[in-house]
């Protein structure tokens, strides 16, 4: 039992971290695109943030994910010399991806215009070239996220994202007709330097006071390095899960990103309108980035740690699967509880939102609409990513076999969606295709838990506020500044009140977050 409580002490902390980090990432980024905004055409944008984003994020997706979830499986038999191992396989399948997509992407897809988006080959060698950097420090990202470093991730990637913001505003000031190149040299610096604060971390760590204090199981940085001599190279039972886990990649990078393939790949959008929906999907997905994945990713090796991969739910230990059922049950009632409140307030405010950080170019025609549908898709993709961790955590190989035939099904009928929604509805398609999409997923793991999911749900008390400042919705936008600060101080107010009723009347809920999430103090053991 102590264990346990040392895990999810460790693991809220994570999360917690990682939630001001990309607290503090999403609000650089948010204002490094309403800045460049203002010095670039939407074009370059659009080709920036959708095509070649879509070629880093596949390469890097394709390449780790399986291996991470592999890896980061708790098994009393796990070997890290065999993990190690494993996590190396990221960097050589990177360079193929790299060479492969980089070949579709410069021959295949259409190319952009060079007098109105210049550099554009150059762009997709810098965008490929800066995953395989990024890969290249797999093992040891790995390592840290097992044993918990939270101020090393929290150090890494603040310094790389601080470093890429800077030299953007830079060279936008001072070279803006570079263009796709600014871009290009800002991803690879941020990968760069990601990949070495982990490697120069682990050069001080091993051998320290701290690594044989924390029992780490690597002492040298030789042993970060492959063994080719050794007969048992790899653990096959954990490379075996890892196949599985890649075959399934496929299917959720098309269900991740799949609004993104088909306007790279089917063209149903100009690049300037792909520009657009993609600012108008950073500014909806800023709570579902910096809230809702660093929980899921924390949470994912908590519930890694405490189940037992390859049994059910019903077959688990009962002290682990009614611990784990009950973080469960609070984590599913904070994110829908935080989801429902971004529907009410964003339905209300998305004009507003829009019209600051981009003025008319997106707060005009379809750019509110497709905002207030969004945010309906952030309170499914809340839910959807607390109940995935706990299915992934505890899955057989066979079972993730057998749910990659569910996702071969959903990723299809997503795509298809996609292309005729957006054909007739414009870019608002694109949301509701994900809406459907991700109903269907929630469905099927409330159907694998077999438990009521109702008890996650808040209560009407806690979310009567939201309702008041929608009528105060005519203050925005076209009668000045004036009406829009009243708008805002109404907005406020009722939010506060709706934050006091979830204290009054969700109180084992304020009890879960007062423990794991703003206690300073480390439990005592039990």
């Amino acid at each position: 039992m102590a264990a346990q409580h040392d895990v999810l002490r460790d693991t809220t902390r994570l999360a917690s971290s990682t939630m001001v980090l990309q607290v503090v990432f999403r609000l650089l980024t948010f204002a490094l695109n309403a800045f460049t905004l203002r010095y670039v055409s939407r074009e370059v944008i659009g080709v920036v943030n959708v095509r070649l984003t879509l070629l880093y994020t596949t390469v890097v997706f394709l390449a780790r994910e399986a291996f991470r979830k592999a890896c980061l499986s708790h098994s009393a038999q796990q070997s890290w010399r065999h993990t190690v191992h494993l996590t190396w396989l990221a960097a050589p399948l990177g360079v193929c991806w790299s060479v492969i997509l980089g070949w579709v992407w410069l021959s295949v897809l259409e190319t952009p215009d060079p007098a109105i988006i210049p550099h554009y080959g150059t762009a997709v060698l810098a965008f490929g070239f800066s995953a395989v950097i990024e890969l290249m420090a797999e093992p040891f990202w790995v390592l840290a996220q097992a044993h918990l470093f939270v101020r090393l991730k929290v150090i890494a990637e603040s310094l790389a994202i601080i470093v890429r913001c800077s030299v953007t505003v830079t060279l936008v000031l001072l070279r803006p007709r570079w263009g796709l190149l600014i871009f290009s040299l800002a991803q690879v610096l941020y990968t760069s330097l990601l990949s070495l604060c982990y490697i120069v971390y682990f050069a001080k760590f091993l051998g320290s006071r701290e690594a044989e204090k924390k029992s780490f199981p690597l002492h040298s940085m030789m042993e970060f390095l492959p063994h080719f001599t050794s007969q048992d190279f790899l653990d096959w039972k954990q490379a075996w899960l890892a196949w599985s886990f890649f075959k399934q990649s496929f299917l959720k990078q098309i269900l991740t990103e799949g609004e993104r393939y088909v306007m790279t790949f089917l063209s149903v959008l100009s690049f300037g309108d792909q520009g657009v929906y993609d600012l108008v999907n950073n500014l909806g997905s800023l709570v579902a980035r910096f809230v809702f994945l660093p929980i899921e990713e924390s949470f994912y090796v908590y519930f890694s740690k405490v189940l037992e991969r390859g049994k059910s739910v019903k077959h688990q230990r009962k002290e682990e699967i009614a611990a784990a059922s009950e973080v469960l049950e609070s984590l599913l009632k904070l994110v829908t509880l935080i989801g429902l409140v971004i529907v009410a307030f964003g339905y209300a405010y998305s004009q507003l939102a829009l019209d600051i950080y981009g003025g008319s170019l997106l707060s005009g025609g379809s750019g509110p609409v497709l905002l207030r549908f969004y945010c309906l898709y952030v309170l499914l993709l809340a839910v959807n990513g607390v109940s995935e961790c706990f299915t992934f955590a505890s899955m057989s190989k066979e079972e993730v076999d057998r749910f990659n035939y569910i996702m071969l099904g959903l990723s299809l009928s997503f795509l298809c969606l996609s292309y005729y929604m957006t054909t007739w509805l414009g870019s608002v398609g694109f949301i509701l295709a994900n809406c459907f999409n991700m109903g269907l997923r929630i469905a099927h793991r409330a159907y694998i838990i077999s438990g009521d999911i109702t008890a996650a749900a808040p209560t009407g008390r806690s979310l009567g506020f939201c309702r008041l400042q929608q009528s105060f919705a005519a203050f925005c936008c076209d009668l000045g500044w004036p009406s829009r600060l009243a708008h805002i101080l109404v907005g406020a107010l009722c939010l506060s009140l709706t934050l006091a009723a979830v204290v009054l009347s969700e109180g084992k809920l304020t009890h879960f977050i007062r423990s794991h999430f703003l206690s300073k103090k480390p439990k005592k053991k039990v």
